[in-house]
């Protein structure tokens, strides 16, 4: 889906800009010694990023909407060069805190990504690769644009590595039924971004758990869109890029996603004990034509 306009894109990505500033500290209040964890060779990272980044050593990579950092500093622990944009002020002062913290250095961008992936390809900025991982691409009002802006800042020879959560996901409850519609146009107005770090137990902090905040509300809402897999593979190759992997895992790295899912190893879920698999993780590599 995309917005009408830019100003409701505005409108909508600020709205959201506010609903994760509210959650971060929330997020980060669960997360013990993130620092220390790094500068011990910790790595936040799940196997299926590493095997579709392919190797990093020296490599320009830039993490889309990345967040508090932890991933972006794993991978430059890998050897990356690494430039991570976010939209969330809180979002990017911890990440900046975190790579004081840990001597991992990375460049840390408080942005838009839709307005930074224009300004970086105008000032002729290239990358070797962009990732985007996890709850990322749904925050986003105009996907088109996204890809657009993607291929304008790839390196020859780069690729962009998207893995998220199949837009399948939204559609179960906590008993693996489908209890929503699968297509929906327009955006969904939700309750707020939420703890999911609390909700997904040891899963997402293998830095070590805090207890940390308890049953936290978001008081910002936030705008979603549900953006299906043909919609994200064309807006991909309408942008010039080719497709050339394409996967779908039974399973969600690190967050419970809905209400429902079963634990697994590897700190993974899968849908509800006795439900058939469904694909919940998408996994895209893309390269410029």
């Amino acid at each position: 889906m995309s917005a009408s306009t830019d100003d409701e894109r505005r409108a909508f990505h600020e709205q959201n800009r506010r609903s994760w500033n509210a959650v971060t500290p929330a997020h980060q209040s669960h997360k013990h010694d993130q620092a220390g964890f790094l500068r011990r060779g910790g790595s936040t990272l799940f196997p299926e990023e590493l095997e579709l980044l392919g190797p990093l050593e020296g490599q320009r990579l830039l993490h889309l909407q990345c967040n508090c950092g932890q991933d972006s500093l794993s991978l430059v622990a890998q050897g990356a060069r690494v430039t991570g944009v976010d939209i969330s002020d809180a979002a990017i002062a911890e990440a900046r805190a975190l790579s004081a913290e840990s001597g991992l250095s990375a460049e840390l961008v408080r942005a838009d990504v839709l307005d930074w992936l224009d300004e970086a390809a105008a000032a002729g900025e290239r990358f070797d690769r962009v990732f985007s991982s996890y709850g990322t691409i749904g925050w986003l009002a105009d996907l088109p644009r996204w890809a657009r802006g993607v291929a304008s800042v790839l390196a020859p020879g780069g690729r962009l590595v998207l893995l998220e959560f199949h837009p399948l996901v939204w559609s179960f409850d906590a008993q693996g039924k489908v209890v929503e519609p699968y297509f929906i146009e327009g955006p969904l107005h939700e309750g707020g971004v939420n703890d999911y770090v609390a909700r997904s137990g040891d899963d997402l902090t293998p830095m070590g758990r805090a207890e940390g905040v308890e049953g936290f509300v978001n008081p910002e809402p936030a705008v979603a869109f549900q953006h299906t897999v043909a919609q994200t593979v064309q807006a991909i190759a309408d942008a010039g890029l080719f497709v050339e992997t394409l996967r779908e895992y039974p399973y969600a790295n690190g967050c419970r996603v809905f209400d429902g899912m079963e634990r697994l190893p590897d700190r993974r879920y899968g849908m509800p004990s006795g439900v058939p698999a469904m694909p919940l993780m998408l996994g895209i590599v893309a390269t410029p034509r």
